[in-house]
């Protein structure tokens, strides 16, 4: 261990004695602005390495409250913790999935923080916690605690590497997928261990879950593997290879918090010409490549070969993509999408793209929208012509009367 990570261990410890308890709580609700003053104040009675480090916590747990909810006011993080922490869904999910296949013993390698392991826990299996940081053990084991769930969590600080998987039920590994400098990574090869050494692991037991990127090619995804995507609230969080599920497809899109599930095969859509309607697929299905089961399900067809709308003549909601109505079907004009906004008094647009080199800023900043009514136009393609489609939500399209 390094000098500097020692040092911040010390200080993190600190954060767990009674005083270091009281500091967080006082520091709660601390706004941004305040910290210099609540600095200044504290050090008055308590040591500034114990205040620094308890205002740092404190920020961190407002950060984590978008992931972790009201559980974030009770659990401990590091900066690294809080940016690569599964949102407590997601994880939630994950772990009702290993439940449901039967296990009961789960190996977490590279915990981070412990959020995935407080899933698995609370799901009622038995965790082993492993990662090589002992900064993020502290603060996963402080959160069993916290949470009431160290008779379930057993934290491990070392190599996942070395670590004998034999005898649990399964693995999950989440491989670090960011560069000690910054930025994502997108090689499979280039995780921290790398992929290979994860799908060699997943062999070793009856079960396994192995998180990658969400932008995975596919033709990296290995034969005999379940791959599934998984949004929540219309966002890309994750993406999970899956062992020993007997999944019968190969590809699953789930969307968070409802749970739905759609699972196919990669295989091509029909392509024709607009209809009433325009589905735009949740991200979850676009990234899964099934794009073609959802116009299947609303009678519909791509509106390009290449690009992943839907379009159909009728209504059939579904979960799996956004409905609009569509009042106009344009080819791409700026002059005249911006008269025909000016006649319809649209001063809230919202522009959506796929297959376009004009940016929503760009667009908005030349049509400069004014008016009451608001509208949505799709930049994109209709058989290989750059076209502009207008429409809105189809749920509150069949309220609205439809433009002369």
């Amino acid at each position: 261990m390094t000098r500097v990570a020692a040092t911040d261990l010390d200080a993190f410890r600190a954060l767990l004695t009674e005083p270091g308890r009281r500091l967080l709580a006082e520091l709660r609700d601390l706004p941004p602005a305040g910290e210099l003053a609540a600095a200044t104040r504290l050090r008055r009675d308590h040591p500034p390495k114990l205040v620094a480090a308890a205002i740092g916590q404190a920020r961190l747990r407002q950060r984590a409250a978008a992931k972790f909810g009201a559980d974030a006011d009770r659990m401990f993080f590091t900066a690294d913790g809080v940016e690569q922490a599964t949102r407590t869904p997601v994880a939630d999910w994950r772990a009702r999935r290993f439940a449901a296949l039967g296990v009961q013993r789960v190996a977490d390698l590279c915990c981070g923080v412990g959020g995935d392991a407080l899933a698995l826990a609370r799901a009622g299996l038995t965790v082993l916690a492993v990662d090589r940081s002992p900064l993020a053990c502290a603060a996963a084991e402080a959160n069993a605690a916290a949470l009431g769930l160290a008779d379930r969590i057993t934290v491990r600080c070392a190599p996942v590497e070395d670590v004998d998987v034999r005898g649990w039920d399964a693995v999950f590994a989440d491989p670090a997928r960011r560069r000690a400098t910054g930025g994502r990574i997108f090689d499979p090869e280039a995780y921290s261990p790398p992929l290979s050494w994860a799908l060699e692991l997943a062999g070793r037991v009856p079960h396994a879950a192995l998180k990658i990127a969400p932008g995975v090619p596919h033709e990296a995804i290995p034969d005999g593997a379940e791959a599934e995507w998984v949004s929540h609230r219309g966002n890309v969080k994750e993406a999970v290879l899956w062992f020993g599920t007997g999944a019968a497809h190969p590809r699953r899109a789930t969307l968070l918090p409802g749970g739905d599930t759609l699972t196919g095969t990669e295989r091509p859509a029909p392509a024709g010409p607009p209809g009433r309607y325009l589905y735009e697929p949740d991200g979850a299905v676009i990234r899964a490549h099934l794009v073609a089961d959802v116009a299947e399900r609303v009678t519909g067809r791509l509106l390009d070969p290449t690009i992943a709308y839907v379009t159909a003549d009728d209504l059939r909601p579904t979960p799996f993509a956004t409905a609009y109505e569509l009042t106009d079907v344009l080819p791409f004009n700026v002059k005249r999408l911006k008269a025909l906004l000016r006649e319809r008094g649209v001063g809230t647009l919202t522009v959506k793209k796929r297959g376009s080199p004009v940016t929503p800023e760009e667009l908005l900043r030349r049509v400069k929208p004014r008016g009451p009514a608001a509208a949505t136009v799709f930049l994109t393609r209709v058989a290989d012509a750059p076209a502009m489609l207008l429409g809105r939500p189809a749920a509150t399209a069949a309220a609205a009367p439809a433009p002369a």
